[in-house]
């Protein structure tokens, strides 16, 4: 992952996430005061219809008191009391009605059709008693019912609050209610404004977010812009380093061929001059020939050294784990630290450009543990894995090094850098493991689906 993307995700997440929080939060609490003021409004309303219902009884009883009262005639007073009440009501829906405890109706003025019936058994949608509940609730000294009416503003049933009382002598049940669809209503719009203002709350927040993370985006892209020009310096330098390496690997050769094998053909040259001269003097020329050959034996030894370390025969026709077997008997012998060899699995064959790239790994690693390890124990492993994936590793007991500042540091590190992207052409990786003065392991890996690809190319 790279590294702008990393910054960006550990900025944008905890922003996303606390924002997020903080939302689920507001919306919980505004849910919860909606809920409270909810409560605190019905209750509120309630109480005043309460009052109000109370009031109202107390005013009709007030009417009827002096008739309830009144000596004389029981039935004309009855019916002059049942009048009057008839005469009361209030709003639209607001009205009073009369049974006897027996559940006849005696007067409602909304409803005279009912007039002289007995609903006793009236029961509402739920199958609740109504008649019997408010004339249970009289008997009891007085209260409130909540129960299903008609409404006569709209001819549909409607949950009502009655509040009822009894006038014992007479027998009667004396009541009136207030229709609760009202208030029904008042508490929907309540919670629609609620909604509205969560909505808001939520909008604002969503708007922060897109603001912080445009700004976070865009802080990222300044960041890449510094990334990329850094990238580029340092691809720049790398190329730079590239090519004065071919330069000193040329001069290194230009060197071995100079000072090693043209010296001795030279010196072969004049000795084979030399014996056509005594020849010519029929001196005996056996000696100097005998040189000869030596020195044109020596200098083919040193052809095929120099030829060995450019692209070694033998992974070309013995394979790679006796390339690498040569590798580290060269490197042991030329000391001071043991190199070994482990070959672990059964080897298979591999694809050419897997062991050129494995060869040159391997050779890099223990050029770098020649000239800056300073180590005693060298252990170089090749393992084919029972999963049909292939590592190899080179372990040493030397003085170590700092990995993460070498991988940071533009100017150093050019060999670790070339094993990475020799692995990362064949679809491997390559794992340092290193800390100063605790040795050094560079491991290469490959999967057994990276290596049927290669075999399928």
């Amino acid at each position: 992952m790279r590294l702008r993307t990393k910054i960006i995700l550990l900025a944008v997440l905890p922003l996303v996430a606390s924002l997020a929080l903080l939302a689920v939060a507001v919306r919980q609490q505004e849910g919860d005061l909606a809920r409270r003021e909810h409560a605190l409004v019905e209750r509120a309303y309630m109480e005043a219809r309460r009052a109000e219902l109370r009031n109202y009884v107390a005013l009709a009883v007030s009417t009827v008191q002096p008739l309830y009262e009144r000596g004389g005639d029981e039935a004309a007073n009855r019916r002059e009391a049942l009048k009057l009440l008839a005469s009361l009501d209030y709003g639209e829906d607001g009205y009073f009605f009369v049974y006897d405890l027996q559940g006849h109706v005696l007067m409602h003025s909304r409803q005279p059709e009912l007039l002289g019936k007995n609903l006793w058994e009236l029961r509402d949608a739920r199958g609740r008693p109504t008649i019997q509940k408010l004339i249970q609730q009289a008997r009891a000294g007085g209260g409130y019912v909540d129960y299903l009416w008609r409404k006569p503003s709209s001819g549909q049933p409607a949950p009502k609050l009655g509040y009822v009382v009894a006038l014992q002598r007479w027998q009667w049940m004396l009541g009136t209610g207030l229709y609760l669809d009202g208030i029904e209503a008042t508490m929907t719009q309540l919670e629609r404004e609620a909604s509205a203002n969560i909505a808001t709350t939520l909008l604002w927040i969503a708007g922060i977010a897109v603001f912080g993370v445009g700004l976070i985006s865009a802080t990222g892209m300044v960041l890449n812009f510094s990334e990329h020009r850094l990238a580029e310096t340092k691809l720049r330098l790398l190329a730079r380093q590239v090519v004065q390496s071919q330069e000193d690997e040329r001069a290194h050769l230009a060197r071995e061929l100079h000072d090693g094998v043209s010296q001795t053909l030279v010196s072969t040259k004049l000795m084979v001059e030399a014996a056509q001269k005594n020849a010519a003097a029929a001196a005996e020329p056996a000696g100097l020939l005998d040189k000869a050959l030596q020195r044109l034996n020596a200098a083919l030894n040193e052809v095929r050294r120099i030829s060995h370390r450019l692209r070694p025969a033998l992974l070309d026709t013995l394979g790679l784990p006796a390339a690498l077997q040569r590798l580290a008997e060269e490197f042991d012998e030329a000391g001071p630290a043991r190199v070994g060899l482990r070959i672990d699995g059964e080897p298979v064959e591999l694809p050419e450009v897997l062991k050129t790239v494995l060869f040159r790994v391997a050779q890099e690693s223990l050029t770098n543990m020649a000239k800056h390890a300073q180590a005693n124990q060298v252990e170089l492993a090749l393992s084919f894995e029972p999963d049909g994936g292939l590592r190899m590793s080179i372990t040493d007991d030397g003085q170590g090094f700092d990995s993460q500042a070498m991988h940071q540091h533009p100017a150093r590190g050019i060999g670790l850098r070339n094993m990475r992207e020799r692995l990362d052409s064949v679809g491997g990786c390559l794992l340092i493991s290193a800390a100063p003065g605790h040795g050094t392991q560079i491991e290469a890996q490959l999967s057994a689906i990276t290596l049927a690809g290669l075999r399928k190319v």
